[in-house]
């Protein structure tokens, strides 16, 4: 798609955990990438390089008054969202929607030791002067495509109280793609139908930082014979070991019906 633009396309590091980053994993990214053919420009964006604009990003949204911080742990919002007064809980791109236990907390200036950042999202809204939309070029999960509009009765239903930092790894994950892009000038992102709406929450982000808004383009997972997703995490089915097989990229490219 970024040739047929006549763009760039980009690979980035997403680093930021650096329990789960390893030299040869990283190494094998650019190996098996390059084996498709895919070329980028270099050096590519390392998050563990740009901690500095996270913080002034967080720092932004803090003056505005749109984080406060949180100790609550995994089981603590399990424990919260499964009492019977609060009926069946939802899932949201975090995984449980945050049930607001700390949001009414004395604010502090820095999260607590252990704790996190979330984002205040009922009184982001509020400081919105008109809808934010974004404009989809491929179908989400419930076939969404063309200009959508974020809903707020939505994000704080089914999105709520998003983590934006962590004290172990500085920003998460919601917070350093929207940086990235801006940074890099990225006008168009194509990634899978899972982080369809974890996009909601980037469009909200870079409206609240005056950031530019890209084109979404959510395409279909790739599945197994049984309909299970492939992830990172089934190493049988690695570029790797199709590699290692005698593979070549167009074999890949026909699995993927490219």
């Amino acid at each position: 798609m970024a040739q047929a633009a006549g763009g760039v396309f980009h690979l980035r590091i997403d680093d930021l955990d650096q329990s789960r980053a390893r030299p040869e994993w990283e190494a094998q990214i650019y190996q098996d990438l390059a084996w498709l053919g895919l070329e980028w420009p270099r050096p590519v964006r390392r998050e563990s390089e740009h901690l500095a604009d996270y913080e002034a990003a967080l720092r932004q949204l803090w003056s505005l008054g749109l984080l406060y911080p949180c100790t609550c742990t995994r089981r603590d919002i399990r424990e919260a969202v499964s009492a019977p007064q609060e009926g069946a809980p939802l899932h949201g791109p975090d995984g449980l929607v945050y049930p607001g236990t700390c949001r009414h907390m004395p604010d502090t200036a820095q999260p607590m030791p252990g704790g996190v950042l979330r984002l205040y999202m009922a009184r982001a809204l509020e400081r919105l002067a008109t809808p934010v939309a974004f404009d989809e070029t491929g179908a989400g999960p419930e076939g969404e495509t063309g200009r959508i509009t974020l809903s707020p009765d939505r994000l704080i239903a089914e999105v709520g109280d998003v983590v934006l930092a962590r004290a172990d790894m500085g920003a998460a994950y919601h917070l350093a793609v929207v940086i990235d892009d801006a940074a890099q000038g990225v006008t168009d992102v194509v990634r899978g139908e899972d982080l369809f709406t974890a996009t909601y929450i980037h469009v909200l982000l870079q409206a609240l930082l005056g950031l530019p808004i890209p084109r979404y383009h959510h395409h279909h997972l790739i599945r197994d014979e049984n309909g299970k997703r492939l992830a990172k995490r089934d190493d049988a089915r690695a570029i790797a070991t199709f590699r290692a097989e005698g593979a070549q990229p167009s074999d890949i490219r026909a699995m993927l019906g490219l």
